[in-house]
């Protein structure tokens, strides 16, 4: 599934309104009802605000006067609230090691095993770490995943120590070759105290398997969550040193702004996004396309 498509909902929801006609002009009543859509999107007030004081400026002064020019404006703000690398890191040495981390529910087992499957289908040989050993559950989801993309995976036993089993996989993976090693990590309720710690310990002992490692730490975070998936991504950025951002289940949601507040509060890159339940569906941020998607150019 495309950008595009995953954002149909959002686009047909709030915004599909805004759009107009080409050449169309601008009135007072069109520029209220942008930005009701854009916050009952879900993009955050601190971004909506200075966003649309910034267009009604420039409508005020005559800069713009159509809603093709007034759109024009509003995504260019929009792509450069999402810029930032959004390039996985790990160019050095091998084998990479990416930690995925969040909540159970959010979609961090899935988003593990497309990302093993994206980097086998470019050349890659990743190696799954099933770490998530608080829930038999995951481990078994993921060893089901490996063998539907035809990854190899090392496990754990259910409720053995997730750390040992990153630092196996990470030795497993120098031994076979493989290129990256990608670890599910444990997701239960952000506000344990354990989960945290042990989220912290698989950090540590990453880099004793590995000097330098992890390279990268995505918090996986649903784009059906808005505040509450911020609110879970503060925890897990004060222990994990996360790195990047994946948002997941945007094809279900008409809310897909909240991948602006999202990126916005954290101060972190959206890399990938999640956009349906195949296993091609986690594509990479294209912060102009995701825009585009978002407001089309009117017709």
């Amino acid at each position: 599934m495309s950008i595009e498509q995953a954002l149909a909902k959002t686009r047909g929801g709030f915004l599909s309104r805004l759009f107009g006609k080409r050449d169309e002009p601008i009135t007072a009543e069109w520029l209220d009802a942008l930005e009701e859509a854009l916050l009952r999107a879900d993009m955050s007030v601190s971004l909506v605000d200075p966003l649309m004081a910034q267009v009604r400026d420039l409508f005020a002064t005559g800069e713009i006067k159509t809603i093709p020019r007034a759109l024009a404006a509003v995504r260019e703000t929009l792509v450069a609230a999402l810029a930032g690398d959004v390039r996985l890191r790990g160019d050095g040495e091998k084998p990479r090691v990416i930690l995925v981390v969040g909540v159970n529910g959010s979609g961090k087992t899935t988003t593990a095993a497309k990302l093993a499957k994206r980097l086998k289908d470019s050349g890659e040989r990743p190696l799954l770490a099933a770490a998530d050993t608080f829930r038999a559950a995951a481990i078994e989801q993921l060893e089901r995943w490996a063998q539907r993309v035809d990854v190899p995976i090392v496990s754990g036993k259910p409720e053995g120590d997730p750390a040992a089993v990153v630092f196996d996989a990470v030795n497993a993976a120098s031994a076979r070759g493989n290129t990256t090693v990608i670890a599910d990590t444990a997701g239960r309720l952000h506000t344990k105290g354990r989960l945290m710690d042990e989220l912290g310990k698989i950090v540590r002992v990453t880099g004793r398997a590995r000097v330098g490692a992890p390279d990268e730490v995505l918090l996986v975070l649903d784009g059906t969550a808005g505040q509450n998936a911020i609110q879970q991504a503060r925890q897990f950025t004060a222990t994990a040193a996360v790195t990047g951002l994946v948002v997941t289940k945007l094809d279900g949601t008409a809310k897909g702004g909240a991948v602006f507040a999202i990126a916005q509060e954290l101060k972190l890159p959206v890399k990938l996004l999640g956009v349906g339940e195949k296993a091609d569906d986690l594509v990479p941020m294209d912060p102009t396309a995701f825009v585009n998607a978002l407001l089309p150019t009117p017709a």
